[in-house]
């Protein structure tokens, strides 16, 4: 695996007048495991797509293992090279979950083998055990409609296993989920990338980010706020990152106080 997980130099994102995310440079190094946090329309989701080639950067560069943003247009290449979780995960609900699970391997099959699976499901026993490391084996011939928000978040990571790419992102994987069921989630999420994945995930649950990822970058307004090990984000960074105020992203500090006599809407994660 190259020692570079990801690459961005001078990568910046435009939509139009918008900039959605200014331009930066930041490298991940392979195996590293990264939480992106920062408030709503930050830039998260924009940053993690450029990471996994679906946008290219209207600045600078972008590179996935090695790979530039135009050799990742090889849909066989970009599959290896990286894999994401989206927050509406992708499946399809009317099919049975062994063929949602399955979709992972279509970048290896032929056409004639992608249908056949439809009939047929084949390599079943690999999608049985991805289903048995994230809990739901029992599941592998439900309709997937049937299954809880959860139980579906755990399909579209069994897809994830048998999909083997080098690199895991995840936008918002535990938005939608209750404190016990979030931390399970990123336990899991952990757990399925190892030692030899790299795991990059956005993240609103700030205590869960710095308590299970090595690395915390944050984003503010599109631009990078501060990028460092967790160990070191103090109280006061994420204050800083969170912080609302009445006159809105054009204060002169950059710095936004919510409407509560200027008190911050985060507080200090737990000790760790």
């Amino acid at each position: 695996m190259p020692s570079s997980a990801f690459e961005l130099r001078g990568a910046g994102m435009r939509f139009g007048d918008v900039e959605a995310l200014a331009p930066l440079d930041l490298t991940v190094q392979a195996g590293q495991r990264v939480a992106v946090v920062g408030p709503s329309g930050a830039g998260k989701t924009t940053f993690l797509y450029l990471m996994a080639g679906i946008h290219a950067p209207t600045s600078g560069t972008v590179r996935v293992g090695g790979l530039s943003v135009r050799e990742l247009a090889d849909v066989r290449r970009r599959a290896a090279a990286v894999g994401i979780m989206h927050q509406q995960f992708d499946l399809v609900p009317s099919l049975a979950v062994v063929h949602n699970v399955l979709a992972g391997r279509l970048r290896e099959w032929s056409l004639w083998r992608s249908l056949l699976s439809l009939i047929v499901p084949q390599e079943s026993e690999r999608a049985r055990e991805a289903l048995r490391r994230v809990g739901i084996e029992d599941k592998i011939f439900e309709r997937t409609a049937n299954l809880s928000g959860g139980e579906q978040q755990r399909v579209a990571l069994a897809r994830l296993l048998v999909q083997a790419p080098r690199a895991i992102l995840a936008d918002e994987p535990v938005s939608s989920l209750d404190p016990t069921r979030a931390e399970a989630m990123v336990r899991l999420l952990v757990e399925v990338a190892g030692t030899d994945r790299t795991l990059v995930a956005s993240m609103h649950a700030v205590p869960l980010a710095l308590q299970y990822f090595d690395r915390i970058v944050a984003l503010r307004d599109g631009a990078l706020l501060f990028d460092r090990p967790s160990r070191d984000v103090a109280p006061a960074d994420l204050e800083a990152l969170y912080e609302i105020d009445d006159a809105g992203p054009a204060a002169s500090d950059g710095r936004r106080r919510d409407r509560a006599g200027g008190q911050s809407m985060v507080r200090p994660p737990e000790a760790r």
